[in-house]
C-alpha cells in the first residue's frame, strides 16, 4: 500500500524545471518507492555486479527513457558527473532522477556541483499527516491567511498513550504499514542495521566503528532539543563511555552521521533586532526521526510517559520533524530563536515572501500552555518595531493532547495530530 507523500509536489515541480534532481534522505524514508511514481525506465545500484558495471562504465547507467531512475547514485559517484555532462551536451527538463541515502564515499569524484543542472531534493521520514494519524483540522497555510476556519476541538480521543507510541515507531513507511503490536519492533530493526558497514562499498564508513557512532548517537539523544556545544556532547561521550576521542576523529564521525541523514540540527534565526540584545547563533539538536534517538537510548513509550521533562524535549523534536516536512511542502523553512534575556522560541515558520508564524511546542496542559503564549506574545513585541522584520502572521502553542482553539489574546492551541500543512 502507497500513502501519498507531501513531497511529490516538489519532485513534480523541479523535474518540470531541471535537467536532473537528486532525492536525498535517510535510509528507508520511501525515496526509491516515491521516485518510481515518475520513472520510464530505472536502475537499482543495489548489487555488488550492478556498482561494479556502473563504476566501469558510468556513462552507460544514464542509458534509457527519461526520466531515468538512478537509485543509491552515490555508489557510482561518477555517476554525478556523466549526468552534468549529458545535460550540458543535450539539456531536457526532467531528464534524470538521482536518489540517495549517503554522500558519495569519496566526494572528490564530484567534479562539479551541478548548479543550473542538478536540483536538490530532500526527503524526511512521513509525517503524521502523512501517515494518516493526523486529522488534518489545523492548517498552516490557513493560519497565514487568517486562520478564518481554525477548529474548536477537544481532541478527546487522542492520548499520551498515542503520543508516546508515534514518537518510537517514528515515520518509516515499513512501520507505519505494520501492525501496531509488531511497529516498534521493526523500528529496532531498521535502527540495528543502520550501522551495519561490513560489507559496505564506501571505505569511509567502513572504518567508523559502530560502537562509536551509537555512543555519540546516545550522546546526542540525552541533548535531544537543546542547544548543547558541540565540545559538551564531545565531553559527554569521553566521560560516558571512559573513551579518549580527540577533535578530529568525533568531527569525522559527526560528519557521518549527517551524510547518513540521521542527525539534523534545526538553525537558529536572527531578525537583526535594533537593541542591545544578543540573539544567539547556537542551534537546537535535533534527528532526522525521534524514533533513533528513542532506540539509541533504548527508550520505549512506557519510558517517556515516566519523565515528563525528558517526554517533552523528545516530543519536541518530534514535532520539529512534522514542521519541516509541513514547512518544506509549502514553501518554508523552520529556525529556532533565543536571546541572551533568556527568550526563546521553539520554532519560526518563515515563508519565502517574510511572512512567518511563531510556534511554542509543549505537551498540554493550562500551565504550560500559559508559559508558551507568553513566551510567544514577547518575541512579537520584541520584534514589531525593533528590527525590518514583519509582524508575526500567528502565533501558536503545539501540544502533544489537548484541544485545538483560539484563546482571547489571539494566540492559537493545537494538538500535533489535527496539524497539516
Amino acid at each position: 500500500m502507497y500513502y501519498q507523500r507531501l513531497i511529490e509536489k516538489e519532485i513534480e515541480l523541479k523535474l518540470r524545471t531541471s535537467g536532473a534532481i537528486v532525492v536525498a534522505g535517510p535510509r528507508f524514508c520511501g525515496k526509491t518507492t516515491t521516485c518510481m511514481l515518475y520513472q520510464k525506465s530505472y536502475i537499482k545500484l543495489n548489487t555488488q555486479q550492478a556498482i561494479a558495471m556502473a563504476r566501469m562504465n558510468p556513462k552507460a547507467v544514464l542509458k534509457g527513457e527519461a526520466p531515468r531512475l538512478i537509485d543509491e547514485w552515490q555508489k557510482a559517484p561518477d555517476v554525478w558527473n556523466q549526468v552534468k555532462d549529458d545535460l550540458d551536451f543535450d539539456y531536457q527538463f526532467g531528464k534524470y532522477i538521482l536518489t540517495g541515502s549517503s554522500t558519495p564515499a569519496d566526494k572528490t569524484e564530484v567534479h562539479h556541483s551541478g548548479a543550473g543542472r542538478i536540483t536538490p531534493v530532500k526527503m524526511r521520514p512521513m509525517s503524521l499527516w502523512e501517515s494518516k494519524e493526523s486529522k488534518g483540522t489545523v492548517s498552516l497555510s490557513g493560519l497565514f491567511d487568517g486562520g478564518k476556519d481554525f477548529p474548536w476541538d477537544t481532541n478527546a480521543d487522542f492520548t499520551f498513550d498515542d503520543v508516546a507510541f508515534l514518537i518510537c515507531r517514528g515515520g518509516w513507511p515499513i512501520s507505519v504499514q505494520a501492525p501496531k503490536d509488531i511497529a516498534i519492533e521493526i523500528t529496532k530493526n531498521y535502527y540495528n542495521g543502520l550501522f551495519v558497514f561490513e560489507d559496505c562499498e564506501n571505505e569511509r564508513f567502513r572504518n567508523k566503528k559502530p560502537e562509536v557512532l551509537k555512543m555519540i548517537m546516545r550522546s546526542y539523544a540525552r541533548h535531544i532539543s537543546t542547544e548543547a556545544a558541540i565540545s559538551t556532547i564531545m565531553a559527554d561521550v569521553r566521560q560516558s563511555n571512559e573513551r579518549t576521542m580527540d577533535a578530529k576523529t568525533f568531527d569525522e564521525y559527526m560528519e557521518a552521521l549527517k551524510d547518513l541523514y540521521i542527525i539534523e540540527d534545526l538553525p537558529a534565526w536572527n531578525p537583526n533586532i535594533r537593541s542591545k540584545t544578543s540573539i544567539r547563533s547556537t542551534p537546537t539538536r535535533h534527528f532526522i526521526d525521534t524514533s533513533i534517538a528513542c532506540r539509541a537510548l533504548g527508550i520505549s513509550p512506557e519510558d517517556l510517559k515516566k519523565d515528563l521533562e525528558s517526554f517533552g524535549l523528545f516530543f519536541e523534536d518530534f514535532a520539529v520533524r512534522d514542521l519541516s516536512v509541513y514547512a518544506n511542502s509549502i514553501g518554508g523553512t523552520v529556525t529556532h530563536y533565543r536571546d541572551n534575556a533568556g527568550l526563546e522560541c521553539d520554532a519560526v515558520l518563515h515563508l519565502e515572501n517574510g511572512r512567518w508564524g511563531a510556534i511554542e511546542i509543549k505537551l498540554g496542559g493550562d500551565k504550560l500552555i500559559e508559559e508558551g503564549a507568553k513566551s510567544l506574545k514577547m518575541l512579537r513585541d520584541k520584534i514589531i518595531g525593533k528590527s525590518d522584520e514583519k509582524a508575526p502572521d500567528f502565533l501558536m502553542v503545539l501540544t502533544a493532547v489537548g484541544g485545538a482553539y483560539q484563546r482571547d489574546d489571539g494566540v492559537y492551541v493545537a494538538p500535533i495530530n489535527l496539524l497539516k500543512p
